[in-house]
C-alpha cells in the first residue's frame, strides 16, 4: 500500500475505517474524536467508546494505532486514548440499542381488549404514509398481533449481514419494518414462557435485528405492568408512552395505574398522551347521531385529571375491525371515518412528540432495583 502524507485531512479519513463496535458506524461519522492533533511523526488525539469497559477502550485504540500505522509507516508514533462516551453527548446514533432510532414509542394500556394494538399498527402505519421511517416492534409476548395486522402471518424473517455482522432482517409492509415473536412460532402455537424467556426474547428484537435509520420506533406493550414493561425501559431510552384506553370506568382505572406506571421516579418516562378507543357508535343511516355505548368522554376526563395531553378518540367502526383482519390498516383507507379519525391522532401524536422534545431532555434507560417486603 502507498503511504500517505501524513496531514490532518489524511488522518481523519484514515479514522473513517475505523467502526465503533456497537454503533456500527466510524468513528469520524458519529464524531468521536477529539483534541486530534497532527505532528511530524506523531499523531495524538481521544477517541470516545459506548462501551466504558477497559477491554473495550484498549480494543478501539489497538484499532486506530493499526489502522493509522498501516497507512502512515510503523515509525509514526500514534497516541490513541480511549474515553467513556459522556452521557450528555449520547444521541440517537450514539445509542448502543437501537442506534439511528430518533424516537422511541411504547404504545401501552392497563387492560386488555381496548384495541391498543389496532393504534399501534395504524399509528406506525399512519406515520409511514407522511413519509417518516417507523418500525414496529410487536412486544406483546403472548399475544402477539403484528403478523395479522400487517399481512405477514405466513412470512419468516430472514438473515442480513452488515459489516461482518449477521443481523434479523425486519419483514416490512405498508412501508412499516416489522418484527415479532409471532414470526418465530407456528400459527396456532401457543406461547409458554416464563418471564425471563420473555423479555430476553424483546431484547433479541431490539439488539440482534438490523432496524437502520428510523424516525419513529412504535413498541406494542403487553397489557398490564409487568416483566416486559421493566424491560422496555431498562433497554432503550423512551421518547415517550401513549397510553389507550376504552370510555368505562373498568378500563379507566386501569389506563390510570398505566400512566401512574411510567411516572414512578424510577422510570420517569413522559406519556405523549391519551387515546380513547370505541368513543362512539354512529349509524350509516342515521350520520348525526352518536351511541356513547361504552360511556362518554372517559379518557378526556382521564387526561386532564393526570394533566396529559387527549390525543384524539376513536369511534367504533366495522371497517375497523376488518382491515385489522385482513392486514390492511384502516388509516390507509382514504375518505373513510376511520382513516379521517386516525388521521387527527396522529398529528396530535407528532405535536406531542415535537412538543415533549422541545421541553425536557432526553430519556434514560432506568436501572431499576427491585425491592422484596421483609418476610
Amino acid at each position: 500500500m502507498e503511504r500517505k502524507e501524513l496531514n490532518r485531512e489524511n488522518v481523519l479519513e484514515a479514522l473513517q475505517h475505523v467502526q465503533e463496535p456497537d454503533l456500527k458506524k466510524d468513528i469520524i461519522t458519529l464524531n468521536l474524536v477529539d483534541d486530534l492533533k497532527v505532528e511530524v511523526g506523531k499523531i495524538s488525539f481521544k477517541v470516545k467508546v459506548s462501551n466504558p469497559a477497559m477491554h473495550s477502550r484498549k480494543r478501539m485504540e489497538d484499532a486506530c494505532i493499526f489502522t493509522l500505522q498501516r497507512i502512515f509507516g510503523q515509525e509514526v508514533e500514534v497516541d490513541a486514548e480511549a474515553i467513556a462516551l459522556p452521557k450528555e453527548e449520547q444521541s440517537a446514533e450514539t445509542r448502543r440499542t437501537l442506534p439511528g432510532v430518533q424516537h422511541i414509542i411504547a404504545v401501552a394500556s392497563g387492560k386488555g381488549g381496548v384495541g391498543k394494538s389496532t393504534v399501534a399498527a395504524n399509528l406506525a402505519a399512519g406515520l409511514a404514509a407522511q413519509g417518516f421511517q417507523v418500525g414496529l416492534i410487536d412486544a406483546d409476548i403472548y399475544g402477539p398481533s403484528a403478523p395479522t395486522m400487517f399481512d405477514l402471518v405466513h412470512e419468516k424473517p430472514r438473515a442480513v449481514e452488515v459489516q461482518g455482522q449477521q443481523y434479523i432482517e425486519p419483514l416490512r409492509n405498508y412501508g412499516v419494518k416489522v418484527l415479532s415473536i409471532g414470526f418465530f412460532a407456528e400459527v396456532n402455537q401457543a406461547i409458554v414462557w416464563r418471564g425471563a424467556m420473555a423479555t430476553k426474547a424483546l431484547n433479541q428484537l431490539f439488539n440482534d435485528a438490523w432496524w437502520g435509520d428510523l424516525d419513529y420506533m412504535i413498541v406494542d406493550l403487553p397489557p398490564g405492568t409487568g416483566d416486559i414493561h421493566l424491560t422496555l425501559v431498562q433497554a432503550v431510552p423512551l421518547t415517550g408512552a401513549v397510553i389507550v384506553s376504552t370510555p368505562q370506568e373498568v378500563a379507566l382505572a386501569d389506563a390510570r395505574k398505566g400512566v401512574s406506571m411510567f411516572r414512578l421516579d424510577s422510570i420517569n418516562v413522559p406519556v405523549l398522551g391519551i387515546i380513547e378507543n370505541m368513543a362512539y357508535f354512529t349509524p350509516p343511516e342515521l350520520p348525526e347521531k352518536r351511541y356513547h355505548l361504552f360511556g362518554e368522554g372517559g379518557a378526556r376526563r382521564l387526561a386532564e385529571q393526570m394533566e396529559v395531553p387527549f390525543l384524539g378518540e376513536l369511534p367504533i367502526v366495522q371497517s375497523i375491525r376488518e382491515s385489522g383482519d385482513i392486514g390492511r390498516p384502516a388509516v390507509l383507507q382514504e375518505g373513510t371515518q376511520a382513516s379521517e379519525a386516525f388521521d387527527r391522532i396522529i398529528r396530535n401524536f407528532v405535536e406531542s412528540v415535537d412538543d415533549r422534545v422541545n421541553q425536557f431532555p432526553p430519556t434514560e434507560k432506568v436501572d431499576i432495583k427491585m425491592q422484596y417486603p421483609k418476610q
